[in-house]
């Protein structure tokens, strides 16, 4: 069996580069998985790509495969699935074959302790299991966010994971939900996935309008900022109502922009909340852990079948291609999929 592995490595700024790696020896506690698929995250590893990340943070100290800090060269990517097709001696053999999902880097191969794997369940294909870390993410925001019954509710941005954002909140009770996007197609699925109307980042005036329809209470209840843009949280700040709500789950890396706190913000008694995915909110602890919140998870995942967001799928020997048209072209972009042979 071959112990070699392609691997993706960071190495400067818009730069990237395709290594052949020597795997270590499996441990007796250890299982090899030969990776089917692994999904670039246009949000995170954009800004890794671009450079834009902040130099000497941790990459994730949760997750095992990303120890290390974020500087080049940098192994990087936190979606993987594949199948075991080596255990240790000391792994249960039923390990062997099994589809299993990994926060991992994207290579052909890896080695992984199954504590840290996550089994796919039946009926899940690999291409709709690559999306977990996305729908995981979607579900955390909706769980921060608490969307009550009957309220006005905004999503900035409709990128994969405001897609994902969107299609869980139109499952609840709401008198309205809003979308943003600056692109014509991303607005469009966010309609078909149940938001009750869509607009451009200048139609300002627009969405005024329709959360006007309310008299009484004529902004925004809850607004999600998912666009990955600093400045979108002066137009979060502008939908959002008196003790309104606005979920902040972007990360802006080294990305600055000067925000207005003074005016609306100041007399609305706006709250701001950070969401990341890492942790649970306290509130929930008491009866929600990251177990949990996997199995409601792979449960919403099942819903949606993501996998009908995959735009395009490369070789990993094409990873540069692909950032490519990731940094150059993210309005023909919503997913992209790196296949392995």
């Amino acid at each position: 069996m071959s112990t070699q592995s392609t691997s993706l490595y960071f190495t400067a700024e818009r730069e990237v580069e395709v290594r052949q790696e020597q795997l270590p020896k499996l441990q007796a506690g250890e299982v090899l998985v030969q990776t089917r698929f692994s999904a670039i995250s246009p949000g995170t590893e954009m800004l890794i790509y671009r450079g834009e990340m902040p130099k000497a943070m941790q990459a994730d100290a949760g997750i095992a495969a990303l120890q290390g800090e974020l500087e080049y060269p940098l192994k990087y990517g936190y979606s993987s699935v594949g199948e075991v097709i080596d255990v240790g001696k000391v792994v249960d053999k039923d390990w062997f074959g099994r589809k299993v999902f990994a926060f991992n880097p994207h290579e052909s191969r890896f080695i992984a302790e199954p504590q840290h794997l996550q089994v796919v369940p039946d009926g899940i294909e690999f291409e709709d299991a690559v999306f977990l870390p996305n729908v995981e993410t979607a579900v955390n925001f909706v769980m921060d966010g608490n969307p009550r019954l009957a309220e006005q509710v905004i999503v900035l941005g409709q990128g994969i994971v405001g897609l994902l954002t969107t299609a869980l909140l139109a499952h609840h009770p709401l008198s309205n939900l809003l979308t943003f996007d600056r692109y014509e197609n991303r607005r469009a699925i966010s309609i078909e996935l149940g938001s009750h109307h869509s607009f451009a980042p200048d139609d300002l005036e627009l969405a005024l309008k329709e959360l006007g329809s309310n008299k009484e209470y004529p902004h925004a209840d809850l607004v999600y900022e998912l666009s990955g843009t600093p400045q979108a949280l002066d137009l979060a700040i502008e939908l959002a109502g008196f003790d309104s709500r606005v979920v902040i789950g972007s990360w802006y890396g080294e990305k600055r922009a000067p925000i207005d706190l003074g005016g609306r913000f100041h007399q609305n008694r706006i709250q701001l909340i950070s969401s990341q995915v890492s942790t649970l909110t306290p509130t929930l602890q008491g009866r929600w852990n990251k177990s949990r919140r996997f199995n409601t998870a792979w449960e919403m995942l099942r819903r949606i079948q993501p996998s009908r967001f995959i735009t395009q799928r490369f070789p990993i020997t094409d990873a540069a291609q692909a950032y490519k048209l990731l940094n150059e072209k993210p309005d023909e972009a919503i997913q992209v999929i790196f296949e392995y042979a």
